[in-house]
């Protein structure tokens, strides 16, 4: 097989590709193999008559087709990598003349991924973030630290208030009649969490352990169970235990059993650079969002429909699938929304743009700086994908398939683009900018 590009202009890329008479004539037996089932021959029993045979009955091109599409099924992917092409569309191909014994020459053209000139992405604009970790977010993290190792204990002698935790049955009934979903069994309910519609934990406050009590509440008007809105309902409760959260102190002793340090105090400081060092990289992340979308208002690029479109679908697809672990149908959303499928595509075709513009301009600056990632850079993005889902490289290469690490690599190269972008921004202090705006 050889494959020549014939001509590129306007984003579509017209081409050439031959294959030898000794490559369709062993296509022209695979599709005889794969199809002289169909066909039934005096004299023969059905699938066992010779091509040659068949080929006098229905006209020597009846393979033809057929061997075509085995000649292009891997053939236009070889074509593909031949050329150093990125296609973004199907091709289009002509209807090649074919004769016996002969090469069979394939002429076609194909959309291929824009080359634009990109001009304005060194010196963008960006508003800086510097967050300052001080006492108050050390002492949030200190009291998060607290309560991983809070314990729950009985309480015995005393009735429950606010906060507590309560063990116990209960038992809804609307009208008399106890309604699916109501009931429960040792059920734990922390008083005051808003688990329970309005008004049903308070009246579990200042209670006993072993105490009955009718609860009587209202079901909202927005209630989610339409046959239970609006209606009012007596929950028949038995409390069976009360308990409470015991938190340690926050010392010495504490620091010393969750980190490597004796004392309060060097505890807080480690604390305080752990925090820092997320607080900077969370920053950073920030004003590259801000530096891509500075990037995207300051070039004007053409996004083609067929990429648009695909961008489309797969928005919808992750939607549909991000719905899906929340048990919800896509259909039913839409239901919730009051949309259908084709205004939700429309509702999402300008951030589908928007990706599908930022995509072709980061692309376009990685040809133009004429960024690279060697081999070993790869491997260590999948190593670092495959311990979050505890694989090794070996088994990340085969999950993802035979593209996987030319998906590493585009990702890879991407972050660099991003960062040569976020390097050459010019970080503006936002109090600066407001300043400036006030001076006009």
């Amino acid at each position: 097989m050889k494959a020549t590009q014939v001509s590129k202009e306007n984003g579509v890329v017209k081409f050439q590709i031959e294959f030898s008479k000794e490559e369709f004539a062993e296509a022209l037996n695979k599709a005889y193999l794969a199809n002289r089932e169909k066909f039934s021959i005096d004299g023969f029993r059905k699938g066992k008559a010779p091509r040659k045979i068949i080929e006098s009955h229905y006209g020597n091109d009846i393979f033809w087709d057929e061997a075509l599409n085995i000649l292009l099924e891997n053939g236009y992917f070889d074509a593909i990598k031949e050329m150093d092409i990125e296609v973004i569309a199907q091709p289009k191909l002509d209807t090649p003349e074919v004769k016996k014994d002969e090469p069979v020459v394939i002429t076609g053209s194909v959309e291929v991924f824009p080359e634009v000139d990109v001009k304005k992405y060194k010196g963008l604009e960006v508003e800086k973030m510097e967050t300052k970790i001080g006492a108050k977010e050390v002492n949030e993290e200190l009291e998060r630290v607290q309560k991983s190792q809070g314990r729950m204990e009985t309480v015995e002698g005393r009735k429950s208030k606010k906060g507590d935790t309560l063990v116990f049955d209960f038992e809804g009934s609307v009208d008399g009649n106890v309604f699916e979903g109501g009931t429960a069994e040792n059920y734990e309910l922390k008083l005051g969490s808003g688990q329970f519609i309005p008004g049903f934990e308070e009246q579990l406050e200042g209670k006993e352990s072993g105490e009955e009590v009718d609860v009587k509440v209202t079901f909202p008007e927005e209630y989610h169970a339409e046959e239970l809105a609006g209606k009012d309902a007596v929950f028949k409760c038995k409390i069976h235990e009360i308990k409470e959260e015991i938190l340690p102190e926050i010392n010495d002793e504490l620091a010393s059993d969750v980190s490597d340090f004796e004392t309060l105090d060097e505890y807080k400081k480690d604390i305080k650079k752990n925090l820092q060092a997320k607080a900077k990289e969370t920053d950073e992340s920030v004003m590259k969002d801000r530096a891509l979308e500075a990037l995207f208002n300051s070039n004007e690029v053409e996004a083609p429909a067929s990429m648009v479109q695909n961008e489309l679908e797969n928005m919808i697809y992750d939607m549909n699938q991000n719905l899906a672990a929340q048990g919800i149908g896509l259909q039913q959303y839409m239901e919730w929304l009051g949309q259908t499928p084709e205004q939700l595509m429309e509702q999402s075709r300008p951030e589908a743009e928007k990706r599908i513009k930022t995509r072709i301009l980061l692309k376009n600056i990685i040809r133009q700086e004429g960024l690279t990632v060697d081999p070993a850079e790869v491997e260590e993005l999948m190593k670092e994908f495959g311990a979050q889902y505890g694989m090794d490289v070996e088994q990340v290469k085969t999950m993802s398939g035979p593209d996987t690490e030319n998906y590493f690599k585009e990702d890879a190269l991407t972050k660099k683009a991003i960062d040569l972008i976020f390097e050459n921004a010019k970080l503006k202090d936002a109090k600066a900018e407001k300043k400036d705006k006030e001076d006009k």
